[in-house]
């Protein structure tokens, strides 16, 4: 690990094709059906692993200005690059650079990030100041991975104990000064301490809200009001209610899930008839079909 914090020989060469194989993956996990909404795809929408990236070329390079510029091809070549692999396959083709200006801001931010990061490497208590920041804005992803993992296991899991593992990391081994490194030590335990009990508390971030079914609509079957009982089989999953929507005219069964899974969604009339729809939630979709 000291080996990775300091150690390295990081050429331009080196950089190049760095960057270009963190581009290429990204991209292409970015595709995987099967990895939407896990931890694997968090690479390619948040910023945890980047900050790693970062942190590693600041700590390996011989001055401000070497960081500085190493740090800034490395996103300037990367984050492209993300978008390029995919063109291919989606259908929106080069469409999709229009979600790379807000990159390419971060990428020109890299430059004086890094220039004033390197100084870190002195070992001295204002580097806890530069690091800081950092840490904080690690902790949110924290905080957020965290929340969904708790509310939607075991979804993010793994990003959550990846932005554990680094906050406990970054001070450890960036800093050589026992007293610095203690102190770095407890900001990031009080933070990640911090995030996870907000995490669990804060419900209402991590719930997926949603209607369901449409009074008199193909799915639903039959017609209903507000005179009839909605409710789940299993009230873990979340809560539902029967609401009017003026604008439609019709009668919307309406859903917060706080959690993924399979359940039974029951409407009941006024006289006790039940209507039953299997119902598969997940985390920002849902499947359902009326039993027959």
């Amino acid at each position: 690990m000291k080996k990775l914090f300091g150690g390295l020989n990081l050429t331009w060469p080196g950089i190049i094709i760095f960057a270009v194989i963190c581009g290429v993956y990204t991209g292409i996990v970015a595709m995987i059906p099967a990895l939407k909404d896990t931890s694997f795809q968090d690479i390619s929408i948040t910023f945890e692993w980047w900050i790693l990236f970062a942190i590693l070329i600041i700590v390996n390079s011989k001055s401000p200005l070497d960081s500085a510029l190493k740090v800034f091809v490395f996103f300037l070549v990367s984050q492209p690059l993300v978008y390029l692999v995919q063109v291919p396959f989606n259908p929106d083709g080069f469409g999709l650079f229009r979600f790379y200006p807000a990159w390419f801001r971060w990428t020109l931010l890299t430059f004086p990030m890094a220039f004033v990061g390197h100084y870190m490497k002195k070992d001295k208590w204002w580097g806890l100041l530069i690091l800081g920041p950092m840490l904080c804005f690690l902790a949110y992803h924290y905080l957020t991975f965290f929340g969904e993992a708790v509310h939607f296991f075991p979804q993010h899991l793994l990003s959550a104990v990846f932005c554990a593992a680094t906050l406990i990391i970054y001070p450890l081994f960036i800093f050589k000064d026992k007293k610095i490194r203690t102190a770095g030590l407890i900001i990031s335990i009080v933070l990640i301490l911090a995030a996870s009990v907000y995490g669990v508390l804060d419900q209402r971030s991590h719930s997926y809200d949603t209607s369901l079914l449409a009074s008199g609509g193909e799915t639903c079957g039959m017609e209903y009001d507000d005179t009839y009982k909605v409710y789940l089989e299993d009230e873990s999953y979340g809560t539902v209610r029967i609401g009017y929507e003026e604008h439609i005219e019709c009668y919307l069964v309406y859903a917060s899930f706080t959690k993924t899974g399979k359940t039974v969604l029951v409407l009941e009339s006024p006289d006790g008839e039940k209507t039953c729809y299997d119902l598969t939630i997940e985390r920002y979709s849902y499947d359902v079909h009326r039993q027959n």
